[in-house]
This record gives C-alpha cells, structure tokens and sequence, in this order.
C-alpha cells in the first residue's frame, strides 16, 4: 500500500517503521500542526493513518474523506465532533476506521472490563475507580481509552450515571489522569470494598503495539466497503 502519514511525531515515527517492516511504502509525511495537507499528494495514497492532534483531526479526517482516501484515525479527544464526521463520511461515500486504541491488548482489555462490570453489578459495597497514566505529550485527560473504559463500565454498572475527573459523586465513577515523562500508556481498573480490592490493569511497555494495530486496520479498511469503522468490526466482535 501507499500510505500518507498525517502527523509525524513519535506514533508517527512508529507507523512509519512498522508499516515499512510489513512491505508498505511510505509516499508522505505530514506534520499537520506547521503545514497543510496537499491535495494532490494525499491523491496518490491508498490510504492515510491519522495520529495528529485533537484540533487537527477532523479537518484531516474530512479532506482524506472528500478525496476518496480511506483514513484510520488514532487520534482521540476530538469526538464532541463525531457527528460531523459521520454525515460527511455518508455524504460523501468515505471510508474511515477509528479507535481510541489500535493496541490489540487493549481491545482484549475492554471486552474483559466489559465482561467483569457485568459479573459487577448489584455489589454495590465495592466502589469503582479508573486511573490513567500517560505521556506528558498527551493533550487529552482522560484518555479516550480511559474514557472508552468507563463507557463500558457505566452501561454494566446500574448504580452509575457517568463518570468525572476527581469526584466525590458516589453515582459517578472516579477518575484520575495523570502525565508522567514518557510513558506510553497504563490504565487501571480498580474495584474496593471494606473487605478486598479486584485490579484490571493493562500496560503498553511501548508505542510498537498501537502502530501495529494501525497498520493492520489500514490493510483492512482498504478492502471494505465505505462507512465508518471501529475496532470492533476490524476484529470480528
């Protein structure tokens, strides 16, 4: 494939060496927060793989689309958006595949906290929390991982109505997000009562798992048909 990077920073890097590694060619480089996409570039792509900003991306997203370019989107903190996208993606027959994690750990990770949140409800003397730790790169608190976590949580938990960053709301779940020197990625799940605590934990030890991800989703989305894509529809669940 040819393949179009939209943000070259450190994920960026990390695609770009994993897509290599997997046989690709590499036709550009976008950094997207000092100059602009070139239309007749991003033309002569199969597909681009968007790890930009959160201000960035739907603006990338939508000229990929407009372009006929099928685009996977690992930037996060950009979904208040969302909506957007979808009618332009309907609108103009795009393909997009988009995840707050590429990481196939991760995903593993979700589909557990989803099952144990369920096995969860009705024990209510066991209070919920989720931690975060990242990069101090990192724009967005708390992650969309994080935030992809406690979604699942809140649809298995009955006594919860959401979720927030340092609350004392014991109808919401607890949140913490912390930036720390260049750590990739760690979250925790946390279930304490008086008597025991129950920690799910997943943490990235790099970047080469998120650029993989990616790149194997690019390699998917370039045989679908147009729509908008999860994680879920790239793994089969």
């Amino acid at each position: 494939m040819k393949i179009v990077l939209l943000g070259y920073g450190k994920m960026g890097k990390e695609v770009e060496a994993i897509a290599l590694q997997r046989g690709h060619e590499i036709i550009a480089r976008f950094d997207t927060s000092i100059s602009p996409l070139d239309e007749s570039t991003l033309s002569r792509g199969d597909v681009a793989i968007e790890f930009s900003q959160p201000d960035a991306a739907p603006k990338n997203i939508a000229m990929c689309v407009k372009l006929g370019l099928p685009v996977v989107v690992g930037t996060t903190g950009w979904y208040d958006r969302l909506a957007e996208v979808k009618a332009l993606i309907e609108e103009n027959e795009g393909k997009v595949i988009t995840a707050t994690n590429f990481s196939i750990g991760v995903h593993l990770f979700l589909l557990l906290n989803k099952w144990f949140a369920s096995k969860m409800n009705g024990f209510s003397n066991y209070e919920i929390q989720v931690e975060e730790t990242h990069h101090v790169h990192k724009k967005d608190a708390p992650s969309g991982t994080a935030i992809s976590i406690l979604e699942k949580i809140v649809e298995q938990i009955d006594s919860k109505i959401g979720w927030e960053l340092n609350t004392s709301d014991s109808k919401k779940i607890n949140v913490l997000a912390h930036r720390i020197d260049e750590v990739p990625g760690t979250h925790e799940v946390s279930y304490r009562s008086e008597v025991d605590e129950i920690q799910l934990i997943h943490t990235a030890h790099n970047r080469k798992g998120f650029a993989e991800g990616a790149v194997k989703a690019a390699e998917w989305l370039v045989n679908q048909n147009q729509g908008l894509y999860t994680m879920d529809d790239f793994l089969g669940q």
